[in-house]
């Protein structure tokens, strides 16, 4: 299961609707795929927390054929897959009673491909999990599942030019891949402990976040360390992240226009205070969140 998951997304609908809610007054259900699907009755109010409607299904369905390099008999499989996941999606994103998004990025997908209304609440950052590290030694960070929609490979190519230490925490099937293109100055931990990797935060230079995100956790947990974070200039991140005070933008999709931003955050290092950026991080944490979750429940 954990090497073909990809090929069984078309049984989860099935399975989200095997779940019986019928004695409950409210359900919240927390989706980034199929748990708004789940069904339930006339008296139970349903509140999805949406994460993003299933990229793979709409704005991400080419880019994912693509980049799974599906050929012949299992293309055509996966396309008609695709066609009936987006039917059931459609229909199953009529199922809840209020749409929770966790960013305006998210909201403005969940307007595009539902129809639907959305009020926006930030996921629950621990932030009182990391404290502020002033101390840095010199490396960069990722911390990602490793595949090809984390877009680590344009941090592989970026990081093999400029000759930077750069330490890679996460694992996934397209790492052995990426293993082979990086040079010596690039590590590859694999999965670690919450608490290394919040050593490994308190200890970089800055955080690289090379992906497209509807919100993103992990930039949000290094800048709770006071620590900047590098990153593509476009989804869920331009909510968290504020260009020259907590972090720096790259605006294309490649590696060079990375490269350009970890440079220009080189040269312009001393401008980040970690104080000013831990305070950025706190504005995401659980508190703010779990108060407007409990106000949304008891008006429902």
């Amino acid at each position: 299961v954990r090497k073909r998951y990809r090929y069984l997304f078309s049984l989860m609908p099935l399975a989200m609707e095997r779940f019986d809610f019928s004695k409950y007054d409210v359900v919240i259900s927390s989706s980034n795929s199929y748990a708004h699907g789940i069904l339930t009755g006339t008296n139970t109010r349903h509140i999805c927390y949406c994460h993003s409607p299933m990229r793979y299904c709409w704005d991400w369905a080419h880019q994912y054929l693509k980049e799974n390099k599906f050929s012949g008999m299992k293309l055509r499989y996966i396309r008609e897959r695709l066609h009936k996941m987006r039917a059931w999606d459609k229909v199953a994103a009529d199922r809840p009673d209020l749409y929770l998004a966790n960013s305006v990025n998210t909201k403005k997908r969940i307007g595009k491909y539902y129809r639907l209304d959305s009020e926006v609440v930030y996921p629950p950052v621990d932030v009182d999990r990391f404290s502020v590290s002033k101390n840095s030694e010199d490396f960069f960070l990722i911390v990602s599942t490793i595949t090809p929609f984390k877009k680590i490979d344009l941090a592989v190519e970026a990081f093999n030019k400029l000759g930077k230490k750069l330490v890679i925490i996460g694992d996934g099937y397209w790492r052995k891949e990426l293993e082979k293109k990086a040079e010596n100055n690039i590590t590859f931990t694999g999965f670690l402990s919450d608490e290394k990797v919040a050593d490994y935060l308190a200890r970089c230079r800055a955080f690289i976040f090379p992906g497209e995100e509807d919100f993103g956790i992990a930039p949000v947990e290094a800048m709770a360390c006071g620590k900047p974070v590098i990153a593509y200039g476009k989804g869920g991140l331009l909510e968290s992240v504020v260009e020259g005070e907590t972090g720096v933008f790259f605006d294309k999709p490649n590696s060079e226009s990375l490269a350009k931003a970890v440079q220009k955050y080189l040269d312009n290092s001393q401008i980040f205070n970690p104080g000013v950026i831990r305070k950025r991080a706190e504005m995401f944490g659980r508190e703010e969140f779990e108060e407007r979750i409990r106000r949304i429940v008891e008006q429902s």
